[in-house]
């Protein structure tokens, strides 16, 4: 499949708005929200955020993520990150993140980029590490049901 990326476009909030296949998945996509997602929510979160960005195959809308957070030669953490149920597995997520590193050496000559996973998204845990970020930090969270999460801090240095 060949894969390129954009700029998120008004037009493309409602297929972002299904990629969440649950509250679980909806918490670590985009922890404030609330399941299902609207595109109130998504509209709300991509005016707040920098360098919303989305990944294409074949015209179809994949993969989503954002910077919650950009220092200008400083930090860019990325957040919203979501790949569509049918292209999970595939390489969409390597491929995203790969750009919005990208997007943050070349457009805001960040020093890092940061992700932040919940203990529970084990696809997000092997995922960066793989790409060469490394953990930092542990901070507790609380999950929708009440209960206790670890939010697990990663970072990747840029040169």
């Amino acid at each position: 499949m060949q894969l390129s990326h954009r700029p998120v476009r008004t037009s493309d909030i409602p297929t972002l708005c299904c990629f969440p296949q649950g509250p679980d998945e909806l918490f670590y996509m985009f922890p404030k929200a609330i399941y299902p997602l609207t595109p109130a929510q998504m509209s709300e979160a991509i005016a707040q955020r920098s360098g919303s960005t989305v990944v294409e195959g074949n015209g179809v809308v994949l993969g989503f993520a954002n910077f919650y957070k950009v220092e200008q030669g400083g930090v860019c953490a990325l957040g919203n990150v979501v790949v569509a149920p049918p292209a999970r597995g595939r390489g969409v997520a390597s491929y995203l993140v790969r750009c919005m590193i990208d997007l943050a050496r070349e457009q805001f000559a960040a020093r890092e980029v940061w992700a932040s996973c919940f203990n529970h998204n084990t696809a997000g845990l092997l995922l960066y590490p793989r790409l060469g970020f490394v953990p930092f930090g542990i901070e507790e969270r609380q999950a929708p049901d009440g209960g206790r999460v670890a939010l697990v801090q990663m970072k990747l240095a840029l040169r």
